[in-house]
């Protein structure tokens, strides 16, 4: 084996929001905001507790660099073989990172976020490490060894303990920071208004709470127009903080690995290649494929759309983004559908409101059955707002799928976690990839026990050789989309 090592840290740094208020824009007193709407229930406090992140001693403020995690000070080392002298493929390969400080001192406590993988690009393999916090600056990276022949080890540094302390609290103390804005229009008269999930009480407010889910949304009342004009939503712009500042098993047990750049599958359903239009048509005659959520699962259609020349879809000047999309194969008896999830929706403008439909209404209005898939991804829109917000829209979304599955057992349910992605200065502070992973802690919790299969997007992103992105690359969709087509039409026993 022959190992390469990488570290690369993002670092935080949110400036003091100085803008000027208007009118239409006005800035809520953050000590108002209350995004919970309800006490939690110990469904939700079990759920948090299970995401608890190691804490971080109390630091000084401001926070002195010399005393943050610097991947120059830190190492790892290839622990040594067992007795025999050689790997052999089905053995455990372990590295032990030691995390150092800006001046070179070992860190005593744990709390920093770090992925790892083993991988080698001549054979396009590549498996995903399982990250051990000892809580004493130490941490433990574990492979299975799945094949034969070379490898690399790659440990990447995300963020340090100290960031995670920051963003922890940033999610607390700021769960508007990000904006949006709805045009309210009558006639010649328009006007535009803030909205969210969370805003203040100190001006009147539209209420759009969803009646069936209870999943709120609010925006504030236009001065001169009802609150049932409203006609469009899209992003209004992201709040900016004052921080400046230079995480336990980040996963239990890898769910695959690369070989020859296909996805193998450990521990559950065999993954077929599904290498041409015709296999794929094959599999999906007969069947409607409903696809919800946010723009990830929106490449799964683009996917199918491109690769499917039988496929024809039908435009209704939809938002390019957003949808609804509708494309049929008449001739195989095909449907594949998508549409977007409901606020929040992190976006440009999206003319009709209407259109966004929250994702478990749909699945209410679906039959279901043997002919009939469902594949959700909800995920990247919801990292800039408190965790609880996130597990309530979870939990209506699980309750639907419940009365599916009750009504038609022989529906296919797939959930499509979260992934990595590139992190630039602004995604950090909004989405980083830590909100993400608590996320993804929490959509695999709430979705165990139930007759639900899943398509492992963090696993495919993380081992892949390709740059970490929000939109994963070709060759990776092309797995996921596999994996999608093997639980519809598995291999033959």
């Amino acid at each position: 084996f022959f190992f390469f090592f990488l570290l690369c840290q993002c670092f935080l740094l949110v400036l003091e929001n100085r803008n000027k208020t208007t009118p239409t824009t006005p800035v809520p007193n953050r000590q108002h905001i209350n995004c919970s709407h309800h006490q939690l229930s110990p469904e939700e406090r079990r759920l948090l507790d299970s995401i608890a992140w190691p804490e971080t001693p109390r630091l000084p403020v401001p926070i002195s660099l010399n005393t943050t995690s610097d991947p120059a000070h830190s190492t790892f080392t290839i622990l040594p073989v067992r007795a025999g002298g050689q790997w052999h493929v089905g053995d455990e390969l372990e590295a032990l990172i030691q995390i150092g400080d800006f001046q070179g001192r070992p860190k005593q406590y744990g709390g920093d976020l770090v992925i790892a993988r083993l991988h080698d690009r001549t054979l396009s393999a590549g498996v995903v490490g399982r990250v051990v916090d000892h809580l004493n600056g130490s941490y433990t990276a574990v492979f299975p060894l799945l094949w034969e022949g070379r490898a690399q080890v790659e440990v990447m540094f995300i963020h340090p303990s100290e960031a995670i302390t920051v963003l922890h609290r940033i999610d607390r103390e700021h769960p508007d920071r990000i904006q949006f804005k709805s045009i309210f229009r009558s006639g010649s008269v328009s006007e535009t208004s803030v909205c969210n999930i969370c805003l203040p009480p100190d001006q009147p407010l539209c209420n759009y709470t969803d009646l069936h889910t209870g999943e709120p949304w609010f925006c504030y009342k236009p001065r001169n127009l009802s609150c049932n004009t409203r006609m469009t939503h899209s992003k209004g712009g992201i709040k900016t903080m004052n921080e400046h500042v230079k995480s336990s098993t980040v996963k239990p047990e890898p769910a695959g690995y690369y070989y020859q750049g296909a996805w193998q599958a450990l521990g559950g359903a065999a993954v077929r290649q599904f290498n041409n239009a015709s296999s794929i048509s094959q599999c999906l005659t007969d069947k409607v494929v409903h696809l919800y959520g946010d723009s990830t699962m929106r490449q799964w259609f683009e996917y199918f759309n491109t690769v499917l020349p039988d496929l024809k879809e039908y435009n209704f000047r939809n938002n390019r983004r957003t949808g609804p999309f509708m494309a049929v194969d008449i001739a195989r008896n095909i449907l594949v559908k998508y549409r977007f999830h409901s606020p929040p929706v992190v976006t440009g403008a999206i003319f009709l409101t209407n259109e966004l439909r929250y994702v478990a209404n749909e699945l209410d209005n679906i039959a279901g059955g043997s002919n009939a898939v469902v594949a959700i991804s909800v995920w990247a829109h919801f990292g800039a707002f408190p965790i609880e917000v996130y597990i309530r829209r979870l939990q209506s979304i699980r309750r639907a799928v419940l009365q599916l599955l009750n009504r038609a057992p022989d529906t296919l349910v797939v959930i499509r976690t979260g992934n990595l992605r590139a992190l630039t200065l602004g995604i950090a502070l909004t989405n980083s990839d830590w909100y993400s992973l608590q996320r993804d802690k929490v959509l695999r919790a709430m979705f165990s026990g139930l007759n639900v299969r899943v398509v492992d997007a963090w696993d495919m992103v993380l081992a892949h050789h390709l740059p970490h992105s929000l939109h994963p690359q070709l060759p990776i969709i092309k797995n996921m989309i596999d994996v999608l087509l093997s639980y519809i039409c598995p291999p033959k026993k």
